[in-house]
């Protein structure tokens, strides 16, 4: 049997009866540094199946021992995360499509260029590589587990490699990043992958309750302790006694809260609201922000002493648009995700959406890809996602026309043109200012006016370096260019 090939070389299965073309095909791989096994019958491709691990499969429709779609099936049924790429010469519309239907990647038929069939392999690879590390999460996590902070750019290994490396302590981590990049999912992973996995993961959203609400939510009460209170109560650390409490938006707690919060961290010990004692906890706190918590404490906003303590470890997540290459195979999943939900057939994704995907700013990251491949997995009825099925992204990305205003950022007459990226990032600065401008520096009022949520568009400011004092008191008319800042 040939020995298993190293972990970094992707193993291809060529499956073809064409010894010349196979070798050819073989060469071309090789070169590219897969690691490539052929096979010209189909049993022994099934045999290699069963005992080896293959990353990608290159199959031919027909072959002299058995019908390709068969050992399509049952390549399926031996390795569910394979990805297959079926080659004919003899294709057709309804042979490609009954190939998708029983679980082909790609089709491609003869003769063909390399560069398709290279394009669809690396794709396919990334695909599986995707699959498998959604069925190993799931098999820590159990059955009903969401998959957490999947992808194969260099951005989120490390997170992963970080978190692997401190979930098994107790240390107190601190996560950061923009809305929509997965910081709830980074903290469940937290906790799936810690000896506290088999107590109980709580969240809570600090910004989500008023103040005297939320202290009695995460400390509990005692009865007559307010109006109301009737009965006692536990609270969120003695629900999550013995594994893991999440403080999402932890920089939205009150002054009050912010007190309570250091003296748990300090002294594993609280003191529910309208008691005289303390009471012994044992909870590992994960928090999260999307705002820059120092410049909330030089504000005098957060308690400079509770960020030290929950500083300990801090994580932050990358926004989407740093991991362009997780763009697909993201997007592709989710439209499976929901295909699956509804009973629908999931449509591939087009090489033109790919591209705009990848264009697009996702300001709502991955959050936002979710909620766009939902979308369009339900209104698009097409066995291909093309980008008029994603409508909103292309108006977004669309050049205004002939003899409009000209933007900011892009330089007229015959001066090079910036690449999209800075004549995109120019133009929302210059939004932003202007709403802000607008607004008299209420970031709320802006936040409505650009039809965002307040902790979106705050994101959005601090990434251009823009700061709501600096638009304190404008008046309507009055200058649109504030201070640059520092980002």
């Amino acid at each position: 049997m040939t020995p298993e090939p190293p972990v970094q070389q992707p193993h291809v299965l060529l499956v073809d009866d064409d010894l010349q073309l196979a070798e050819l095909m073989s060469m071309r791989m090789t070169s590219r540094g897969y690691h490539v096994t052929v096979e010209s019958e189909g049993r022994g491709a099934l045999r290699r199946l069963a005992q080896e691990r293959v990353d990608a499969m290159v199959l031919d429709l027909r072959l002299e021992d058995m019908d390709g779609m068969d050992v399509l099936r049952a390549a399926r049924q031996c390795a569910p995360e394979l990805s297959v790429i079926m080659l004919t010469a003899h294709g057709s519309i309804e042979t490609a499509v009954q190939a998708m239907q029983e679980g082909a990647y790609g089709f491609l038929t003869k003769p063909f260029h390399d560069h398709e069939l290279m394009q669809k392999l690396t794709h396919a690879l990334e695909r599986s590589r995707l699959r498998r590390e959604v069925a190993e999460l799931r098999l820590r996590m159990g059955e009903s587990g969401e998959p957490l902070l999947l992808g194969i750019s260099e951005a989120i290994s490390r997170v992963r490699e970080v978190i692997a490396r401190i979930a098994p302590t107790d240390a107190t981590v601190l996560l950061t990043g923009e809305s929509g990049t997965g910081k709830e999912l980074a903290a469940r992973m937290l906790h799936v992958l810690s000896r506290r996995n088999t107590e109980r993961f709580v969240a809570v959203n600090c910004g989500a309750l008023p103040p005297e609400l939320l202290e009695s939510e995460l400390f509990g009460h005692v009865k007559g302790a307010f109006s109301g209170a009737v009965r006692e109560r536990e609270g969120l650390f003695g629900a999550a006694n013995g594994g893991t409490l999440f403080l999402d938006e932890i920089g939205e707690a009150s002054p009050s809260v912010q007190v309570k919060l250091l003296r748990v961290l300090q002294e594993q010990r609280l003191t529910r609201v309208g008691a005289d004692v303390e009471e012994p906890v044992d909870v590992r706190v994960v928090a999260a922000t999307n705002r820059d918590l120092a410049e909330e404490v030089a504000a005098k906003r957060f308690r400079q002493d509770l960020y030290f303590r929950l500083h300990v470890v801090p994580i932050e997540l990358p926004p989407l648009r740093e991991r362009l290459e997780d763009i697909p195979l993201l997007a592709q999943l989710f439209l499976e995700r929901t295909a699956n939900r509804y009973g629908l057939r999931p449509p591939r994704l087009a090489p033109a959406t790919v591209e705009l995907l990848q264009r697009y700013g996702w300001p709502g990251n991955v959050r936002e890809l979710i909620h766009e491949m939902e979308a369009a997995v339900l209104l698009a009825g097409a066995d291909e996602l093309q980008p008029r099925h994603v409508p909103r992204l292309g108006q977004a990305l669309e050049a205004p026309p002939a003899g409009s205003a000209q933007l900011p950022g892009v330089p007229g007459g015959t001066e090079a043109l910036p690449s999209l990226r800075e004549a995109r990032d120019a133009f929302e600065r210059a939004y932003l200012a202007e709403a802000m401008r607008r607004s008299s520096g209420s970031v709320s009022a802006a936040a409505r006016m650009a039809g965002r949520n307040r902790s979106d568009f705050y994101d959005l400011l601090k990434r251009h370096g823009l700061s709501a004092a600096d638009f304190k008191g404008t008046p309507e008319g009055g200058p649109t260019r504030p201070t640059p800042r520092e980002p």
